[in-house]
């Protein structure tokens, strides 16, 4: 099946790609390969979700928080590539985990976009990556991740 097609039947709605609110772009491809800027966690309604992952934010909040980014980042790579069909595989995830200085779960929260992406390409989903965790990031948000995927001509 199609990601575009397991999209729609997992009745995901992708979000309307974020404006850069710095010196950068969405996304960019070089030849069969699409670099995906690091975007943050955002509401339906465009709202950022900021606080510390484990005193403010729970795990399970900041794992929906990490697919709510995957989401954003779908959104971008359609726009890039005109269809999600174009992907061949997702290649690396870098995620980063705003969190409190002994908070060490930071692979379980980035698992919320590994696994979104692994319902949506399938086996092409699966990818390497590294789960990090930092002092802060913009705006408080609770968690940035970025991507870099193959994509067919």
């Amino acid at each position: 099946m199609s990601a575009e097609a397991r999209i729609k039947q997992l009745g995901i709605v992708l979000p309307t790609t974020p404006k850069p609110v710095a010196n950068y772009v969405p996304f960019r491809l070089h030849g069969a390969t699409l670099y995906l800027s690091g975007q943050g966690p955002r509401e339906a309604d465009g709202s950022l979700l900021t606080g510390k992952v484990g005193s403010a934010v729970s795990i399970e909040e900041a794992y929906r928080r990490a697919r709510l980014t995957g989401l954003g980042l779908l959104s971008a790579a359609r726009d890039a590539l005109g269809s999600l069909d174009r992907v061949e595989s997702v290649v690396k995830l870098l995620g980063m985990v705003n969190a409190e200085p002994l908070f060490g779960d930071h692979p379980k929260v980035i698992n919320g976009c590994s696994d979104l992406f692994v319902e949506v390409f399938g086996d092409a989903g699966r990818h390497a990556r590294s789960a990090v965790g930092m002092g802060s990031l913009p705006g408080n948000i609770s968690v940035e991740i970025e991507a870099i995927l193959a994509v067919r001509a």
